[in-house]
């Protein structure tokens, strides 16, 4: 592979998508599928890739219909895509939980988010799904911010962001407490307040975000837990030494006061998680169950995991774009 197209992950990302279709993929529906795992492209951005991708001959057009593969294009993605993607979703979260500077004494500080484009038609009732999703408590953090004056906004289009867990984990390593980002999953939470795990996916053994595969899987009950109490939400479980756990409790106890939201107990606990007898696992809500619970009702919903960060005092200025 050319070290061109080797450091362009959008690149091998259209490769890997084209390579699961059994049909060819016009650019409308290629930014769909990005979406879906991480990536904000518009048509017009696609259309670009496309063409790299046709001159460098992994693509041909078919009439409309859209692109396939060429034999080229199928060797190229076997021989690079697994090792090119594996670890890099990990990668940048944990990257950008660096970069998140939010203060637990302060209240000040910048955190990580992501970010959403929907429909300007259908942003009235995308934000009432989020709201419901922020009353109820099952988000990261009970605000979002709507902008529409982001360039990566497109034309038609509103963006919408909402908090990233992995802030929780720039406040540990803050702290000087060691945490590892192990595991996406289901969550089952009944009426009573019992929860447990129905399914988890490893972040450092899969190419593509966890929430988004459970998401379009249509695996979540989202809708039927806020509304109802009982239901399947998204939750991401870190690791943190076991002797950590009271600045933990302290430090969870603190963010709860600026409005982010945990699992019973503060998501310090097992549930039903393998036991270690030195680490301990620490349970959040997603950010992605507001984006969840709209993708139930209907709506489109496209979203970058891990965007960027913005000061807290930002995202909870809700009154401004």
């Amino acid at each position: 592979m050319s070290s061109s197209i080797r450091s362009e992950r959008k690149y091998l990302e259209i490769l890997r998508i084209l390579a699961e279709s059994h049909e060819p993929l016009g650019a409308k529906r290629l930014s769909e599928k990005m979406a879906e795992r991480g990536f904000v492209l518009s048509d017009r951005a696609v259309q670009y890739y496309l063409q790299y991708l046709d001159e460098m001959g992994f693509t041909r057009k078919v009439g409309n219909r859209g692109r396939l593969l060429t034999d080229a294009g199928v060797a190229e993605s076997e021989s690079a895509l697994v090792d090119e993607q594996i670890g890099f979703i990990i990668s940048r979260l944990e990257q950008l939980a660096f970069q998140s500077t939010f203060d637990l004494e302060t209240g000040a500080g910048s955190i990580a988010y992501n970010l959403s484009f929907v429909r300007e038609e259908d942003l009235e009732g995308v934000t009432a799904a989020f709201d419901e999703v922020a009353k109820a408590g099952y988000g990261f953090l009970n605000a979002y911010r709507i902008v529409d004056s982001d360039p990566r906004v497109p034309e038609g289009y509103t963006g919408i962001m909402t908090a990233c867990s992995v802030t929780l984990d720039g406040i540990l390593q803050k702290m000087g407490i060691p945490t590892r980002l192990e595991y996406a999953g289901r969550i089952a939470i009944d009426k009573d307040g019992s929860a447990g795990f129905l399914d988890l996916i490893g972040y450092r053994g899969t190419s593509v975000d966890p929430l988004h595969l459970f998401i379009s899987a249509g695996l979540t009950s989202i809708n039927r837990l806020v509304t109802t109490g009982s239901g399947v939400g998204l939750a991401n479980i870190r690791a943190v030494p076991e002797a950590a756990r009271n600045r933990i409790e302290a430090a969870i106890g603190r963010m709860e006061e600026y409005g982010f939201t945990f699992p019973a107990g503060g998501g310090v606990g097992e549930y039903n998680l393998p036991k270690h007898p030195y680490r301990l696992s620490i349970v959040s809500f997603s950010g992605m169950n507001m984006i969840g619970n709209a993708i139930e009702k209907g709506y489109t919903v496209r979203t970058e995991i891990g965007a960027g960060t913005i000061p807290f005092e930002r995202m909870m200025d809700t009154t401004s774009r």
